[in-house]
C-alpha cells in the first residue's frame, strides 16, 4: 500500500465524534497523536535528505528564525509530500472538523505544502497569528516528521474570546503527531532550538475560498519572501512554474 492508504486505514481507526467535540472546544485546534505509523514516518524521511539543498535559512528580528523548502523545489525532488497534502482521507476528515468545504490551495501559493527546517541553534518562531489574506477562513496543519529536539508549539488558547479565559499549552509534534488549527484564532510559537537539535515538519493549508484580492495577493507573497522563501523563489520561480504547468496541460488538451 502507499503513503495514502496507510492515512487512509489510520484515520479510519480514529474516533471522529470525539475528535471534533475537543477541536470545537479548543477553538479549533486539535492535536491528533500518530496519524501516521513510524514505518511511514521513516519511509517520508528517507527522501528528506535530498531536499536539504533546497533549505532557504531565514531570520526576522524579534519574529522567527529557520529554513524552509517551497512546496515547487518539494515537488522537483519527491512527491510524496504531494500524496500527503492530496489524501482524500485526510481532506475528508478535516471537512469533518470545521463543517465547511475544505479546498486546497492555488497552485501558485508556495506555503500550500513546505517544510519547516529547524537545524541551527536558536530557530524559532515568536508568538504569532498566521494571518490569512485569502477571503475566507485558512486552517493551517502540522505533520512532525523529525523531533530529535526540545522544541515546544506553546498555545494561547482563546486569547482574543472576551467569554473565555484564556489557556496556555504545549504540545510536542512528534513524528507521526499531526496538529490541525485555525490560524487567525490560535496565537502560537515554537521555542527555540538547542545546539545540536534538530526538528522537521511539514506545514500545510487548507482554505474555503480562494479569493484574494490583488493587494492581499501582494502582500501574501512579500511576507512568504521574506519570512519564507526567499524574493527570487516567490516571485519569479513560482510563477514560472505555474506558468509552465498551465501550458503543459493546455498542450496535452489539444494533444488529446
Amino acid at each position: 500500500m502507499g503513503i495514502q492508504s496507510h492515512m487512509a486505514k489510520a484515520i479510519s481507526a480514529l474516533q471522529k465524534e470525539n475528535l471534533k467535540a475537543e477541536f470545537v472546544e479548543q477553538d479549533e485546534f486539535i492535536l491528533i497523536e500518530n496519524l501516521l505509523s513510524p514505518e511511514d514516518v521513516k519511509a517520508i524521511n528517507s527522501e528528506l535528505p535530498k531536499l536539504y539543498k533546497a533549505i532557504h535559512r531565514n531570520y526576522v528580528p524579534w519574529r522567527k528564525k529557520g529554513g524552509s523548502i517551497s512546496r515547487v523545489l518539494i515537488d522537483r525532488m519527491t512527491q510524496v509530500f504531494a500524496k500527503i497534502y492530496y489524501s482524500p482521507a485526510l481532506l475528508e476528515l478535516l471537512r469533518y472538523l470545521v463543517d465547511s468545504d475544505l479546498k486546497d490551495c492555488p497552485e501558485d501559493d508556495s506555503h500550500a505544502y513546505a517544510l519547516y527546517c529547524y537545524t541551527e541553534p536558536g530557530d524559532h518562531v515568536g508568538y504569532h497569528y498566521d494571518t490569512s489574506f485569502y477571503k475566507g477562513q485558512r486552517y493551517t496543519g502540522l505533520l512532525g516528521l523529525i523531533d530529535e529536539s526540545s522544541c515546544e508549539l506553546e498555545c494561547i488558547l482563546y486569547k482574543d474570546n472576551p467569554h473565555k479565559e484564556s489557556k496556555h499549552i504545549s504540545v510536542i509534534v512528534s513524528p507521526g503527531a499531526f496538529v490541525f488549527f485555525n490560524g487567525d484564532r490560535l496565537y502560537h510559537k515554537v521555542t527555540p532550538l538547542k545546539k545540536g537539535e534538530k526538528r522537521i515538519v511539514l506545514t500545510m493549508e487548507y482554505l474555503t475560498d480562494h479569493r484574494m484580492t490583488r493587494f492581499g495577493s501582494f502582500i501574501s507573497k512579500l511576507k512568504d519572501a521574506i519570512g519564507y522563501f526567499g524574493f527570487y523563489h516567490v516571485f519569479i520561480e513560482t510563477k514560472k512554474n505555474t506558468d509552465n504547468k498551465h501550458r503543459k496541460e493546455k498542450e496535452n488538451r489539444y494533444d488529446g
